[in-house]
């Protein structure tokens, strides 16, 4: 039997996961006001600081305007200007080193203290690694909006999201690990059913990723057609056919749409079958999210309504996971069994 973890361990999780969380919100809306470009240089130890004078200011604007999107797109930008688009980029990158300061110290401080077991040992260094990975990545997507053209690679932009998405799924997945067992019962197949809406949601996600990063949200800004198409013109516009599932902005938003709706239905349906709280609240959540998928739509992706559109994928995702636990048989010995901290 697994040693028994303080309740400190679990609420330590829970703070991580919100701070993750709120870094996929501002993300978002570092993607939306087109903000991530603004910083030219990555300093992983010393980038913390932001400049400190009007001749910093300065030398950081002249970088920036050496930049393809300064360069091409706000070439007249004054300091105050490149400001407002800076600080956005500056807080999404320090509220990253947080959440590896709050995930790295206190963990060391557990591990010395002898409060995790061996099942959680490996699982917290995966999330560790992963986490300074996901910093890395976020600098190439960066990166690839450096070069030639004023806009990030939208298939770097879908890894960098997904990353961030795994690491708050898993930590969630940990955190209900820790947690009491009482609301679980060995229901197979509605686990089966949430896995494979976990699943889904994640290719739905890719799409939407795919979507902001080739901007395609505004091109179509109609709903329930597609500028008053019901398959818009265009879909197969691209050579290779199958390179329009990828690159082309109609595609790209068509099969987002679609996928949407199928997972909504997959949703109710599973919701319908086992009449639960959890998956109840799920399709509450699920409905929610199409909702602001068509105001997103409708808005010609209004910053607000898409910023909660995001926000509320990585709900329904939670959602999802709380069905799929709640679904799993109660360990006879629980691996994660809490003590009081």
């Amino acid at each position: 039997m697994q040693t028994a973890v303080p309740a400190s361990v679990r609420r330590w999780l829970i703070v991580v996961a919100g701070m993750i969380f709120f870094m996929i919100v501002i993300g978002a809306l570092t993607r939306l006001t087109e903000s991530g470009l603004s910083m030219v240089e990555w300093r992983p130890v010393t980038g913390w600081l932001p400049p400190l004078s009007d001749a910093a200011w300065q030398a950081e604007l002249q970088k920036y305007l050496a930049s393809p999107q300064g360069r091409l797109v706000n070439r007249h930008f004054t300091v105050g200007e490149f400001q407002e688009i800076f600080w956005l980029e500056y807080i999404h990158r320090l509220w990253g080193r947080l959440i590896g300061v709050v995930f790295a110290a206190p963990l060391a401080w557990f591990w010395w203290r002898g409060a995790l077991n061996a099942h959680l040992k490996p699982r917290l260094l995966a999330l560790l690694v992963l986490g300074g990975l996901q910093g890395a990545l976020g600098w190439a997507m960066v990166a690839s909006g450096l070069v030639d053209r004023p806009a990030v690679s939208h298939y770097r932009l879908a890894a960098h999201l997904m990353l961030a998405v795994v690491l708050y799924a898993y930590t969630v997945w940990l955190i209900l690990e820790l947690g009491p067992h009482g609301a679980r019962r060995d229901d197979g197949k509605t686990a089966r059913k949430a896995t494979a809406l976990i699943g889904f949601l994640f290719v739905v996600m890719v799409w939407g990723a795919f979507m902001a990063g080739l901007r395609a949200g505004a091109s179509h800004n109609t709903f329930p057609t597609m500028s008053g198409h019901w398959i818009p013109p265009g879909l197969f516009d691209l050579q290779p056919w199958w390179i329009n599932l990828f690159e082309n902005g109609t595609t790209i938003q068509f099969v987002h749409r679609w996928l949407a709706k199928l997972l909504v239905l997959g949703v109710l349906v599973m919701a319908w079958r086992a009449p639960r709280s959890e998956t109840m609240a799920a399709a509450a959540m699920a409905f929610l999210q199409l909702g602001l998928g068509i105001a997103t739509i409708l808005t010609g992706v209004g910053i607000a309504v898409a910023t909660l559109h995001q926000a509320g994928a990585v709900l329904l995702l939670t959602a999802l996971i709380v069905v799929r636990h709640r679904a799993m048989p109660s360990p006879q010995r629980p691996v994660s069994a809490i003590v009081g901290a």
